[in-house]
This record gives structure tokens, sequence and C-alpha cells, in this order.
């Protein structure tokens, strides 16, 4: 029997890992991470560790999650680009904080709720695969954890798909079994990202001019933190045929939209570049994602450096966004990835 460091949140996927996790015979320990974004959360997740007759410790990460999460996501917006805070999060706070405890009080590994795998590769290394469920895989948002991590890691809830996981909750009683899922970032809770990022930047101007792809200006908006990349709807001008944003200029708060062909690209470079296996040194054939919800699409990727890849698609890309998060596939497996600059 080993100690295992379960990040529990107080949902149904988090709360039927324990479960799983002491069935396989594992001394489980919860960990609850206070951001203090999520009010009922402390609540149910203290509800469900006496439900399960397990230890629960509370960690407060307020500021540090404000400053590394938060501050990042207001950022990338008001700088033009589309974050990705859940990729942030599940390295600097989650599973940072995870190894952490699991350090004080000897636990031999963490674990989480995420839809994801880790599977003994042939070469004797951990490979973090996709999970089994494909509408609710969260290998994606993995892939920027720390290589030597993944044999210390135990995503128990990856072997099934959710609708098992909600009757396995019910069956235990759990009154998360039938909560409906949430789709909102946890602390966009309204899912209104611009109004959020405008009231931390209240002295920033970030308004400017719509313009289509030959300079002509068709409108004004009030911020560039409302766009990203690929997107048609909200743009608020009527133009006879759709319209979608094909590029954000930061410097001057231009955006810029066009046909959907005009967002097709065929290459893309990412920095931050994070690799689940030896840094390729030549040339790698694989499937690449430019978003969470996306198709992984035939790829070429070339290293460029410790930092940096280069990705060529086979055919054009749409949407590729800058900030989002170019993911490399080999099958199930991820083999890295890094920030679309």
């Amino acid at each position: 029997m080993s100690r295992v460091v379960l990040a529990i949140s107080g949902g149904v996927d988090s709360s039927v890992a324990a479960w799983l996790l002491r069935e396989a015979g594992h001394e489980v320990t919860g960990l609850f991470l206070q951001h203090g974004h999520a009010s009922r959360a402390t609540a149910d997740a203290q509800r469900v560790a006496e439900r399960l007759d397990m230890p629960l410790h509370t960690v407060d990460v307020r500021e540090e999650f404000d400053r590394r999460v938060v501050g990042y996501f207001v950022d990338e917006y008001t700088a033009g680009r589309t974050p990705n805070p859940c990729v942030v999060c599940n390295k600097w706070i989650k599973f940072g904080k995870l190894f952490e405890y699991a350090e004080q009080i000897g636990a031999e590994f963490v674990a989480t709720g995420h839809y994801a795998r880790l599977v003994a590769a042939d070469n004797g290394q951990i490979a973090l695969c996709r999970g089994i469920d494909p509408s609710k895989d969260q290998s994606y948002m993995l892939f920027d954890i720390e290589r030597e991590w993944l044999p210390r890691i135990k995503f128990p809830v990856g072997e099934y798909n959710k609708k098992k996981i909600r009757q396995l909750a019910d069956r235990l009683g759990l009154s998360t079994a039938k909560w409906r899922e949430s789709q909102d970032i946890c602390f966009v809770s309204d899912g209104d990202h611009a109004r959020f990022v405008r009231e931390r930047r209240v002295k920033v101007d970030t308004s400017g001019e719509i313009v289509t792809t030959d300079g002509v200006v068709v409108g004004r908006h009030d911020g560039i933190e409302r766009f990203t990349i690929g997107q048609r709807h909200g743009l608020r001008v009527a133009l006879g045929e759709p319209r979608y944003v094909v590029q954000i200029d930061p410097n001057t708060r231009r955006v810029v939209i066009g046909a959907k062909e005009e967002l097709a690209r065929t290459e893309l470079t990412a920095a931050g570049a994070n690799w689940l296996i030896d840094v390729p040194c030549e040339p790698v054939r694989c499937r690449v994602k430019i978003r969470y919800r996306s198709r992984p699409a035939d790829a070429t990727v070339r290293v460029i450096d410790k930092d940096r890849f280069h990705v060529q698609f086979d055919e054009p890309c749409h949407g590729i966004a800058p900030g989002q998060a170019a993911v490399c596939y080999d099958g199930e497996r991820v083999l890295g990835g890094g920030y679309i600059i």
C-alpha cells in the first residue's frame, strides 16, 4: 500500500478518484487548494472527505494563484493573446503544491481527477497519454508538467468515461454525482472574460478600430480582450458575409477581420517548450493540437532551441492563436508542447 496525496476540489472527478485509490489499497490524503475563487468548493471538499473517511488538508494558495494564474490571464489578454490558465495552474499551482505536501508527509505519489493516463513505454519511461473518454481527455492541459514527476503521478479516472464516473459517484452516495459540469474558468464564473480583464486594468485603454485585412476601418471595439483569433460572433459589424478575427495588434489596438480562408496557416512557432520525451534532435512526424477542443493535425515538428520549436502542418489550420498551447502527440502519447507566438 502506498501513501497518495490527492488534489480534491469537491467535484465528482476528484471525489471518485479518492474512492478508486482507496479501492486499489492506497492510503489517501486529500489536499484542498484554496484559491478563493469558488465559494462552495471548501464545504464540498470537506463533505467528500467525511463521506469517504479521508483526512483533508487545506493550503491557502490565494496570493500565488492571483499572481501566477490570474495575473498571467489578465496580462495575456491585454497583450492581444489568448491565454490558457488551466495549463499554467497545473504546472505552477496544482502539481507544485501536491509534491510539496507529499514531501512533507512522506507520500510516494500524488494524484488528481484529470482524464489522462500514464502508461509504461517500451523504453521503460512513463508516457503521458490521452484519457479513455475522448470527449473529456485533458492530456492537452498537462503538457507543461515536469517530466520527472510522471513516475509519481496517478490519474485514477483516466481509465473511465465520464458516464461511468457519475455512476460510481451515485453508487457511493456522493452529492456531486448529478451536478452540472462547469465549462467556465474557475475565477471567471460568468464567462465574461473581457469584463474580468477590464476590472483589473481600469487605467489601461485597449479600445481601438476594427479593420479589414486590406486596411478599411469598419467599426470600433471597446477592448482587444474581447477577441481571439478565429472568433466570428460578437464582432458587432455587418458586412453581408461571415468575417473572422485574423489578427490582433496590441500596439495599434486594431482588430483585423477577414474571410475564413484568411485564417489559414500552414506553420507556427511555439516558445516555452516542455518535452515529456528526450528532446528530439531530428524532425518529428506527429499530430499537433492548437486548442483544447481542436482536432490534432498531421505535422512535422523541428526543435529550434531548448525553448522553441517550429510546426509545419500538412494542411492549413484555421484559428492559430498566439498564447494558446501547441501540443504534440504520437498516437495517444503526449510528446510535449509549447505556447504559440
